[in-house]
C-alpha cells in the first residue's frame, strides 16, 4: 500500500513511483460453505485461523507428494514471542 504524496512536494513527480513487493500472495478462495465450516472447526481446535489452516494443510499437502518448493519459506509463527532467560516476565528457577 502506497502512502498519500504531499501535492506540493516536487520531488514525488522526479522519482518513480514502486509499488512494495509483497511477501504473502493474497488468493481468493471459494469454498463450499459446509467445507468451510468444517475448515473452521477443525483450525479452531488446533488454534488457528482458517487461513492458516488452509495454508498448514496445503504444505502438507505438497511435502507428501514430493511437491514442495525447496524455496518455501517456513509458515510465520504468530503471537507472543518466547520469554528469554532472565526476563523480568519469567519466574525465576527454585533451588
Amino acid at each position: 500500500m502506497t502512502t498519500p504524496s504531499d501535492p506540493f512536494d516536487d520531488s514525488a513527480e522526479s522519482a518513480p513511483r514502486r509499488r512494495p513487493q509483497q511477501q504473502r500472495k493474497q488468493v481468493l478462495l471459494r469454498l463450499d460453505p459446509s467445507v468451510y465450516e468444517a475448515l473452521a472447526r477443525w483450525a479452531g481446535d488446533e488454534l488457528r485461523s482458517a487461513n492458516a489452516q488452509i495454508e498448514f494443510l496445503l504444505r502438507r499437502a505438497l511435502a507428501e507428494a514430493g511437491r514442495l518448493p525447496g524455496e518455501a519459506k517456513p509458515i510465520p509463527r504468530r503471537g507472543r514471542p518466547p520469554a528469554q532467560p532472565g526476563s523480568p516476565a519469567q519466574p525465576p528457577e527454585s533451588q
